[in-house]
């Protein structure tokens, strides 16, 4: 899909290596356009802000400051790009923390080349994504445990019980709008589409939005 403007990426990593290569893949796309790159986390914010980038991608582990410090930092600048996390790490503790902070994206390095533009594509529209290698592992954070009913549901019957109502608001919350503008959007009031989201949260066994939105992105039920 062409986008109208290109999409303005920052480069983060402490290897030159690999901003190398993941520019060599960007550089197949005419709708991206690398405004910069660091090799550290020391005043990359202001970078970022002073490059007028839509997207940062970023290395958890790098020197001088790292992608924890710099997430803390974007959320007290009230956020002036996307991040998507680049990461060799697939600890569950950390893919927790980095989407508390508000990352929209994370990959596993293993798997950058081949899922890079799909994820800078993906964000760009304002959905979340991760590559498969740490969906189930990030679903299992966020679900509940079973109880004795649940567990007698595969999840093709979970599905099945997601209303045309529940799929639309679920379409919605993954693509981070408030409760405000999916009360507009669906002419119903907040109380009704908090009402549904708690529902969904229920019925699918999961313990937060979050949750919701991998739930949907791990069944394929977020489309653009």
């Amino acid at each position: 899909m062409k986008m109208e403007n290109k999409i303005k990426i920052h480069l983060a990593d402490d290897h030159q290596v690999l901003i190398d290569g993941i520019l060599a893949v960007l550089k197949t796309n005419s709708d991206f356009e690398v405004v910069g790159f660091s090799l550290n986390g020391e005043g990359l914010v202001d970078r970022v802000v002073r490059n007028k980038a839509d997207i940062l991608i970023m290395d958890i582990n790098m020197p001088e400051k790292d992608g924890i410090q710099v997430l803390r930092e974007m959320n007290e600048a009230g956020f002036p790009c996307k991040v998507i996390i680049l990461s060799s790490y697939d600890d569950a503790k950390l893919i927790k923390e980095v989407i508390k902070l508000g990352a929209s994206g994370y990959l596993t390095k293993q798997c950058a080349g081949e899922n890079i533009i799909d994820a800078i594509t993906t964000v760009a529209y304002g959905n979340q994504y991760f590559s498969d290698t740490i969906k189930d592992k990030i679903f299992n954070i966020y679900t509940g445990n079973h109880n004795d009913h649940n567990q007698a549901l595969n999840t093709e019957d979970l599905i099945s019980s997601i209303t045309t109502r529940e799929l639309e608001i679920l379409k919605l919350i993954s693509q981070e709008r408030s409760g405000k503008y999916i009360s507009d959007s669906l002419n119903i009031s907040v109380n009704t589409v908090e009402t549904h989201r708690k529902n969904l949260m229920k019925k699918l066994n999961v313990k937060s939005s979050v949750g919701l939105v991998i739930f949907a992105a791990k069944h394929n039920l977020i489309t653009n």
